[in-house]
């Protein structure tokens, strides 16, 4: 007869079971981080024998250290009683190689005593996503990502250029991904096995520049202590990207003009003409017809450089792209950290209606940060930062006449929020449902969100 299973080990079995109906593996630490209970399940994942195998060995043997190790990021969460959501850790297959799974680990809440008391951890299994980390889009090597009308005909007239090396001017505000598309260009075309070089003409003092771009010889000026090879020749047989060309100064215009040309330059010191074989892309978020009139930039350079002009619309006028965006970035930011992260709805919304004045530079920021501040793998509204969520607007005057309004609803104009208790029991009111008490308080839901955060108010209050 088969020894009569404990009533905690029933309890486990009876949570595991509820977890594998959802693909779930199911496993209980004790304190010396070791595994006290393993689900069944995994024998689906590593083979027959491996639940058997791993019970009572450190997770360590499973997962490795990198997340359990005594430097651990969920050792010190979870001694601090936290929970930790969706990160990514990898299953040896028992093959020599590793299958990709996500981990999510919490402290083991004990109920009535039906469950083991010498567990104290509960980690559950899922395989990963294959998609995630993986770049989005049509051009994988690059990360152009688009979905609105008007970044597809900017993507068709990069395809366009697939058999052609003229000059490429691209315009457009800072941000906006001028040069994601210079890649984009050079990986398209018969130059993509060679250099893709990139010079930010703003980043660079005057004095600096000329030498960056076209190189110097030992001894052409104060601190020339050997000879240094310019971007020219490095960029030789390849594509140079010359991001904000628009603030090059005047001399070095003249230079760049006849390398263009003519293909040909000199070092700074030396008398020795060197002909490279360089795809020039330019970029500026200046009007270049303006500096020109302004006699701060050559006619006869623009046009030179202006051959295939390609201007990249603001992130404001293509919303729909934010959306395939977000997931590209938020993927390559969980490449990174070994995370798996998605957007909630509601935080895809936010994102889809602010204005983002810094582009798609500004979006990559504010993802990172939710990434950051972020404890479980779905980024919320309240992850995000606060600009994002719903700027503060001025406040209104108010007539001392005016008769007296409900606190909230005059908090609601003013866009400070009104106190914990009455927020709390207007959305314990409409039952938690955000956009219920948004229209309730006659707010947007990104300022209720904003006021939950601020008066540190969350469902558990």
């Amino acid at each position: 007869m088969a020894p009569q299973a404990q009533p905690h080990e029933e309890a486990f079995q009876a949570v595991t079971a509820a977890f594998a109906s959802l693909g779930r593996v199911c496993l209980a630490l004790d304190a010396e981080y070791r595994m006290r209970h393993v689900s069944p399940l995994l024998d689906e994942l590593l083979g027959p024998g491996a639940a058997d195998r791993y019970r009572g060995r450190p997770i360590t043997e499973l997962l490795g250290c990198e997340l359990f190790g005594v430097e651990g990021p969920f050792r010190a969460a979870l001694a601090a009683s936290e929970r930790r959501e969706g990160w990514r850790a990898w299953l040896p297959d028992g093959e020599g190689g590793r299958r990709p799974t996500s981990v999510t680990a919490a402290p083991l809440r004990h109920l009535g005593g039906a469950c083991d008391r010498e567990a104290r951890y509960l980690i559950v299994l899922r395989p990963a996503d294959p998609e995630i980390g993986e770049p989005v889009g049509p051009a994988r090597s690059t990360g152009f990502v688009a979905r609105s009308p008007a970044m597809e005909r900017v993507r068709r007239l990069v395809e366009s250029l697939d058999h052609s090396d003229v000059s490429v001017l691209v315009g457009g505000e800072s941000g906006v991904g001028k040069g994601v598309v210079a890649q984009e260009i050079h990986a398209r075309s018969h130059r993509r096995e060679r250099p893709f070089v990139a010079v930010n003409c703003a980043a660079l003092p005057d004095a600096l520049l000329e030498s960056e771009l076209f190189g110097h010889v030992r001894g052409a000026f104060t601190g020339a202590l050997r000879d240094r090879t310019g971007r020219f020749e490095l960029a030789d047989g390849g594509t140079l990207f010359l991001d904000e060309i628009g603030d090059l100064p005047l001399h070095v215009q003249a230079k760049l003009l006849r390398v263009i040309q003519e293909r040909a330059f000199e070092r700074v010191g030396d008398s020795r003409t060197i002909t490279v074989n360089v795809r020039i892309i330019a970029a500026t978020h200046r009007d270049l017809r303006r500096e020109v009139e302004a006699r701060r930039f050559r006619e006869d350079l623009l046009y030179r450089l202006r051959v295939f002009p390609l201007d990249i619309p603001p992130l404001r006028e293509r919303r729909e792209d934010v959306a395939p965006l977000a997931r590209h970035l938020l993927a390559r930011s969980a490449a990174r950290t070994g995370r798996e992260l998605r957007l909630s709805p509601e935080a895809l919304r936010l994102l889809e209606a602010y204005r983002w004045p810094g582009n798609v530079r500004e979006l990559e920021n504010a993802l990172e940060y939710a990434a950051t501040v972020a404890t479980g793998h779905t980024l919320q509204p309240e992850d995000l930062p606060s600009e994002v969520t719903g700027p503060a607007a001025e406040a209104p005057r108010v007539s001392p006449d005016a008769p007296e309004e409900d606190e909230a609803r005059v908090a609601s104009r003013r866009r400070d929020p009104p106190s914990r208790e009455r927020l709390l029991a207007a959305l314990q009111e409409n039952r938690w449902h955000i956009g219920d008490t948004s229209r309730a308080l006659s707010i947007s839901r990104s300022t209720l969100w904003r006021w939950m955060r601020e008066r540190r108010v969350a469902r558990s209050s």
